[in-house]
């Protein structure tokens, strides 16, 4: 495609604002293609994939220029060069030239860390916990992630929403698993069309899909799902059971617990009830009175950095050993929730084992009255995101 200046100066813009402000790449995204009410697709296409590749390659585009990773210019002219094989002859770009970024490009021999673009801690860590494993999920984990739909069966099947989809211009295949879940042929803003706003869908990774399935819920069940956030496994949950029993969701942001209430109406999810942790008091009070539990425990996010690149640059092994000590504290204090002989989920969109089987085990340990009953864990090189989930059951 032709490259237009104010175009590359939205997506310098971004960066700056991903960067230096420290802003998170989503929200940043949104805003921008918001601004210029005459890009059409095209353009606003170039600006989002643009400003993600450049966050996802920052440490090897910069390390092509011989530059600090905070030379956007630099980065922005590297990624031109490799992608459209074109650097505009704009002030910006002045100090660079083309035939010699092509010649670093061919003659790359870095080493891992800076060729996969992560920081020195990362591919340390992921070699220790993953081993050989580690180059296999690290190439996955830098390839962008495909759009999944969880179809919405309290109203529509598979087969009637991907007609739909196909009458809206949207093309979309189906899964071979989990029977919920479709995939976008091409990206498209597919919040405006009739069927996302008719409720018959939502955006949902197939890995994500299946930890709801994973906790197996019956019809008329009570079920809590502890760390709710916006609630998509709340709403998945929900059509599971078909709007039956109850679903009470909670989370310590109430913004987020409210952006569940609009997705419910939307849905025509009926049996969700959203509650704001307070404190242990709020847990207390549902001692013993759940027939599942749900713990979609805060983790690392390192099973979704091909959604969330600019995640790699906000992480320290300090945040992760927070996190860890987070998930302890919440499977110490939560499980009891859960009636003797309840089930209960443990899951992480990590691909971590510390967060993982290690969290699981040293639970077991120090609470006999629990089995474990099944554990899974996916990968990105499998097709989907990172995910890991233990479901285990109170004795009593």
């Amino acid at each position: 495609m032709k490259l237009y200046p104010n175009l590359v100066n939205a997506v310098l813009d971004g960066l700056d604002r991903i960067f230096t402000d420290q802003e998170y790449a989503d929200k940043v995204i949104e805003r921008l293609l918001k601004q210029d009410p005459r890009w059409g697709s095209r353009d606003r296409r170039f600006i989002a994939e643009t400003i993600y590749d450049i966050v996802r390659w920052r440490r090897w585009l910069a390390a092509i220029a011989k530059t600090s990773e905070n030379n956007l210019e630099a980065m922005v002219a590297v990624y031109l060069v490799w992608k459209f094989n074109e650097l505009p002859g704009w002030n910006i770009f002045s100090d660079y030239q083309k035939e010699k970024i092509v010649s670093e490009i061919k003659s790359d021999s870095f080493p891992r860390k800076i060729r996969m673009s992560i920081p020195d801690w990362l591919d340390t860590l992921g070699e220790l916990e993953l081993g050989t494993r580690w180059p296999i999920e690290l190439e996955s984990l830098n390839n962008p992630a495909p759009v999944h739909l969880r179809v919405n069966t309290l109203k529509t099947d598979r087969q009637r929403l991907l007609k739909q989809l196909h009458e809206e211009g949207i093309e979309a295949t189906a899964l071979d698993h989990p029977s919920t879940a479709i995939e976008l042929v091409e990206r498209k803003n597919i919040f405006r069309s009739t069927a996302f706003q008719s409720g018959l869908f939502e955006v949902q990774d197939a890995a994500s899909q299946q930890v709801a399935l994973f906790l197996n819920p019956q019809q008329g069940e009570r079920i809590v799902d502890a760390c709710a956030g916006a609630g998509g496994k709340s709403l998945h949950l929900s059509s599971i059971m078909g709007n039956s029993g109850k679903i009470v969701a909670m989370d310590t942001a109430g913004w987020k617990l409210d952006e569940l209430k609009k997705r419910a109406r939307r849905a025509g999810s009926s049996n969700i009830e959203t509650r704001i942790i307070e404190g242990t008091k709020t847990i207390k009070r549902l001692e013993h009175s759940a027939d599942r539990l749900l713990l979609d425990v805060p983790c690392s996010g390192l099973g979704v950095l091909r959604r969330n690149p600019d995640a790699k640059w906000k992480l320290s092994m300090a945040s992760i050993e927070e996190t860890k000590n987070q998930q302890k504290e919440i499977l110490n204090l939560y499980h009891r929730i859960l009636k003797p002989g309840g089930t209960m989920v443990y899951a992480t969109c990590s691909i971590l084992p510390s967060e993982n089987g290690f969290q699981v085990k040293n639970f077991l340990e120090t609470n006999p009255n629990f089995i474990l009953e099944e554990e899974r864990s996916l990968f990105p090189s499998e097709g989907t995101d990172g995910f890991y989930m233990a479901r285990l059951r109170k004795l009593n």
